[in-house]
Parts: C-alpha cells; sequence; structure tokens
C-alpha cells in the first residue's frame, strides 16, 4: 500500500499528532526531568531583538575621560565596577539565580548546587513556586531537608551576611499552602531576615507559558497525592503512568496587583517584595502599577525563558521576547529585573542598557551546576563576569548600569517600533 506524502507540510509532525493524539502538545514524555526547555533556538527568532541588537562604541568618551582623572591614569575594563542594588539587596554582580520551579530537573541536587554557589558568588537567588505543595515543606526524616529548606540552608551557609538574598515565589497553590507564612516563621530564615536578604516574590506569570500556570509530569501515584491540591489531566492516555499536573495562574487586573503587594508589604514587613510578570503585550502598565503599589523590584520574564514543562506551541509562538519587552518598559529609575535566555556577556549588556538592573541565569545556572557542581555556576558567573567589563569599558563607562540605550544598536525595525510605541 502506497503511504501519502506532502512535500513542503509539516508531514511528520502531522503524523506524530495522529499517533500521540493531545500528548503532542507537549514535548517528548522521555525527555522530562532531563531537558530544559525554552523558545525556539538562539538566533532563529525574527523578533528577538537582544539577539539581533549590536553593542556600540563611540569615538569621545568623556565619561572614560572622568574616570581618567579620578584614577589618575588611563582606566582599563579592569576598573568597571559590577556592583550594584537587586530588589533591594546589595549584590556583587548584576546577576540573580531564576526560578527553577517544582521541575524534576531542580532535584535536590542540582537545587541546593545552585544555592550554595549563587551564595559564594554574593548574588540573589529565586525559589520557584509549586516546590512545597509538591514536594512538602519538611522532609519525611529529620536527616533529609526539603527542597526549598535545603536550598535555603545551602546559600545561607556559603553567603556571608551583606551580598546577595534569598527570594521565595508563591502562586496560587502556594498561598493555599500558606508558603509564604511557614517561611517567614522558620528559623532558617532568621539569619536572612536579620540581615535584609529575604524578599517573597508574587509570581504573575513566567516566559515559557505567559497566561498558562505552572504545568508538570507525575507519575500517577504522586499525581494521587497532589490531586487535592490541583488539577490532574490525562493527555498521556489512561493506560499511561504520567499525569499531567495543572497549577492555577491566578486572576490579576491592576487593582488586585495593588492590592496583594500591599498585603505582602503589611504582612511581612521584614522581607523585600519582588513581582514577577510574564512577557504580556501590557508589561509596561504592568510594571509601573507594581511600581506605584510598592515593589522593590519587578522582574520581566521574556519569551525566551522557562527551565520547565511547557507546550511547544508555546514555546515559539506566545509572549513577547525580552528585548521588546524592556523597550516597551523603557529606562526608569525602579529596579527591573530581566530573565530570558541570559548566558553570555554580550545579551546581558545589551538587557541592561535597555534599563534592566540585573539579569536572571535559568537554564544556564543548571547546565553549569549540573557541569560541576562545586563550582560550575562560579566559572559560568566569572566568564559574563569578564564579558561585562570588556563590554562597558568599550563604550567608556565604569559602572554595570552606567549602560543606556544608546550604547547599543537596535534593529531597524525594533527601533522604529520603540520611538513611535
Amino acid at each position: 500500500m502506497s503511504v501519502l506524502s506532502a512535500e513542503g507540510f509539516p508531514e511528520e509532525q502531522v503524523r506524530h499528532r495522529a499517533r500521540a493524539g493531545a500528548a503532542a502538545v507537549f514535548p517528548a514524555l522521555d525527555s522530562y526531568g532531563s531537558s530544559l526547555l525554552g523558545a525556539i533556538p538562539a538566533g532563529h527568532d525574527p523578533y528577538d531583538v537582544l539577539e539581533r541588537a549590536r553593542i556600540v562604541p563611540p569615538v569621545f568618551m568623556p565619561e572614560r575621560l572622568k574616570k581618567l582623572i579620578d584614577l589618575a591614569r588611563e582606566p582599563l575594563y579592569t576598573d568597571v565596577e559590577l556592583g550594584t542594588s537587586v530588589g533591594g539587596f546589595a549584590s556583587r554582580l548584576p546577576l540573580y539565580v531564576s526560578a527553577f520551579g517544582s521541575t524534576q530537573v531542580a532535584s535536590h541536587d542540582l537545587g541546593e548546587a545552585a544555592g550554595r554557589q549563587a551564595g559564594q558568588l554574593g548574588i540573589p537567588m529565586v525559589i520557584g513556586e509549586n516546590v512545597v505543595p509538591v514536594n512538602g515543606y519538611r522532609a519525611a526524616s529529620d536527616s533529609a531537608a526539603s527542597p526549598l529548606l535545603g536550598r535555603i540552608a545551602a546559600y545561607t551557609a556559603a553567603a556571608d551576611d551583606e551580598h546577595g538574598g534569598v527570594v521565595v515565589q508563591q502562586s496560587t497553590e502556594d498561598a493555599d499552602a500558606e508558603v509564604w507564612n511557614l517561611v517567614y516563621s522558620d528559623p532558617v530564615s532568621e539569619p536572612l531576615l536579620a540581615t535584609g536578604r529575604l524578599a517573597f516574590e508574587l509570581k504573575v506569570g513566567q516566559g515559557a507559558k505567559p497566561g498558562l500556570g505552572g504545568l508538570t509530569v507525575l507519575g500517577r501515584e504522586a499525581g494521587g497525592r497532589v490531586a487535592e491540591q490541583y488539577a490532574l489531566d490525562e493527555v498521556f492516555g489512561a493506560d499511561s503512568d504520567s499525569v499531567l499536573r495543572i497549577s492555577s495562574p491566578g486572576t490579576f487586573t491592576e487593582e488586585i496587583l495593588r492590592q496583594q503587594i500591599r498585603l505582602m508589604r503589611n504582612n511581612f514587613p521584614r522581607v523585600k517584595v519582588w513581582v514577577k510578570l510574564h512577557p504580556g503585550r501590557d508589561i509596561a502598565l504592568a510594571a509601573a502599577t507594581a511600581w506605584a503599589a510598592g515593589a522593590d523590584s519587578v522582574t520581566v520574564d521574556g519569551a525566551e525563558g522557562g527551565t520547565a514543562w511547557a507546550p511547544t506551541g508555546f514555546l515559539g509562538q506566545v509572549g513577547l521576547p525580552l528585548g521588546e519587552c524592556l523597550t516597551r518598559i523603557g529606562a526608569t529609575d525602579h529596579c527591573l529585573l530581566a530573565s530570558g535566555r541570559i548566558w553570555e556577556g554580550g545579551r546581558a549588556a545589551k538587557a541592561l542598557a535597555l534599563g534592566a538592573r540585573a539579569v536572571g541565569l535559568g537554564r544556564a545556572a543548571l547546565l553549569a551546576v549540573d557541569e560541576d557542581a562545586d563550582a560550575g555556576l562560579v566559572r559560568l558567573a566569572e566568564s559574563i563576569a569578564l564579558e561585562l567589563r570588556l563590554l562597558i569599558s568599550s563604550v567608556g563607562k565604569y559602572h554595570a548600569n552606567a549602560l543606556e540605550a544608546n550604547d547599543i544598536l537596535l534593529p531597524a525595525d525594533a527601533a522604529t517600533a520603540s520611538r513611535t510605541g
């Protein structure tokens, strides 16, 4: 019997859907727990402004002259200062470790290794949502720490008392589990509270799944244990041992966001207040609303971001790319953080030039600690720091937050949109 063909049409993808049904909406199930997901490959996204932008040094550099006078010698790239304030924390670098959430790839070992190295670096670390509802707040035995407490303890043990900080996310199911209340009153948090290095982050959304909540694959037995807190979907078939755990994305309006931030400030006066936004088309309004309500920091997670399970259709087709988010928000005196495929100094410098105070390492951080659990993230951060110093110095500036929009050349279409938007 002959087999139909369809040249120029995504034939294999259609055949895969015909075989797998609803499960084909997600990446291959056998990749779960061993793959980090994100947007389409770097360099292939025509909407990725950061990838297409260029850093453009001027000929005349008055800031270099000021530095020369200050130092009484010609300044070098080694004179660039990278320390900054990130969401109310003193950070040694304009970097932070992004949230990993409850995804299986951020297991005890990788999550704690990332926490330990972030503490050594003196940069903030965000612990993602749904860790407690899925894994529990305390471990089953006293000899083992839960993922959340283990990451906090590893970070605190490695950090000094002046730099960095820990940020704990909360979403709808976390609120039901009273995660912030538990962390706020736990002795493990006291060293951070006493030094002003604990923050709570309200998760409004994430770049990998704008408008959706968290999605995690669980075994059927594990799914049964969390069935009271989460909805489950049999997308992999009734005969599969795997089920899809669905988190609620939460519902927000301007007033709901304002009230949530005010409640956070009132209920937890000793912590900093962070807000994480997905790359929505009204990102500028959402960020302004959060800052006006008293948020210490707003994190914009571009559509290139994500470490966890997401529908493949979302990864390349939903949400604004990070560069577009930054150009829509524009320069601000508030703390704006940015994440989305940050792994090297060039992309980081462009994000800083477009208004970000610091940039987040998500997939890059996990890959680094997977490569070397003792020093992989430290070495990655050191490489980015060197590139940042080289690039910032090349435009005649000497502080991470001195970069401005005129230090980069946006693609013609993006530059026109930013002027008319």
